[in-house]
């Protein structure tokens, strides 16, 4: 199976399934996300737009910053004088002063991150005045893009896979579940140690649990296999970030294999970024090819 995730709405007090039409989390479907762009359109000229990012683990880790990317892109051309605050449950995100760097670029004085110890992180909203209430301040926003705390999807549960945490612990050399045997979790719902919840990693998973289960189907060993993941954010249309590393079975867990990590570099040129962009539509488009036909 691979049931993917579910958002935690009980882990922020007011929120819930009725606040995300007020309040969107445009996280695991198609109509909140519209429901998020045609906020943002119709927002005030000098609105003031407010994510906030959860706890980690969550579904695509760097997906709430190239989200205020993306909207950024959006603000500067069609709202100039708005205003975009991230609220982050963390203190640090990754490839946080890349991101940063390229926010000062192309978004000067747009975007705003206040990690956790700055008072990041939210508790409570209060729908009917569309303010997101911290540790330590208030915020009110015309558009509030809430991405509460994650966990796997409720079908884990039924099935009887998921653990204490939320998530569904599995062996790394076949996936199969380690509460329910002959049950094999691929993608966000898996444990799969330091490897991210990522669409790459999610792809490479599939395979090498296919590749196992033939083996067991086979009456062999299914063998411990490598597999790698990368992710790539877009800041703007030509200008991207990229992170990736290989995974290795160990120790009951995926574990990095030493010296693979690769990342785009804090001091890239533009040259460099526009091929990352480059590089990230090509695997799209070789992804959705390989996956959809």
């Amino acid at each position: 199976i691979a049931p993917g995730i579910d958002v935690k709405f009980d882990a922020i007090k007011g929120y819930g399934e009725a606040a995300a039409e007020v309040m969107p989390h445009a996280w695991t479907n198609g109509a909140q996300v519209a429901l998020l762009a045609k906020q943002l359109e119709a927002m005030p000229e000098d609105g003031v737009v407010v994510i906030s990012a959860p706890v980690a683990p969550l579904r695509c880790p760097l997906g709430p910053y190239e989200r205020a990317s993306m909207m950024a892109l959006f603000l500067k051309a069609r709202k100039p004088k708005a205003k975009l605050i991230v609220l982050d449950s963390k203190d640090s995100f990754i490839l946080q002063k890349q991101f940063e760097a390229a926010w000062a670029e192309l978004y000067p004085g747009l975007i705003e991150w206040i990690g956790l110890s700055q008072g990041g992180n939210l508790t409570e909203v209060d729908v009917a005045n569309k303010t997101l209430i911290t540790d330590f301040e208030s915020y009110k926003a015309d558009v509030a893009n809430v991405i509460p705390p994650q966990r796997a999807a409720e079908i884990t549960s039924t099935a009887g896979v998921a653990d204490r945490t939320g998530w569904c612990p599995v062996d790394p050399i076949t996936f199969e579940s380690q509460l329910v045997p002959n049950i094999h979790v691929i993608g966000d719902a898996a444990i799969a140690g330091a490897m991210p919840k990522a669409a790459s990693a999610a792809s490479a998973e599939g395979k090498i649990c296919a590749a196992a289960i033939a083996e067991l189907l086979q009456g062999k060993t299914p063998q411990p296999r490598e597999l790698g993941s990368s992710c790539y954010s877009l800041i703007a249309p030509d200008f991207a970030l990229a992170i990736g590393d290989k995974y290795r079975p160990t120790d009951g867990q995926f574990m990095e294999v030493e010296g693979n990590a690769t990342s785009t570099p804090a001091d890239a040129t533009a040259a460099q970024h526009a091929q990352e962009a480059k590089s990230a539509d090509a695997w799209f488009a070789a992804t959705t090819r390989e996956t959809f036909g």
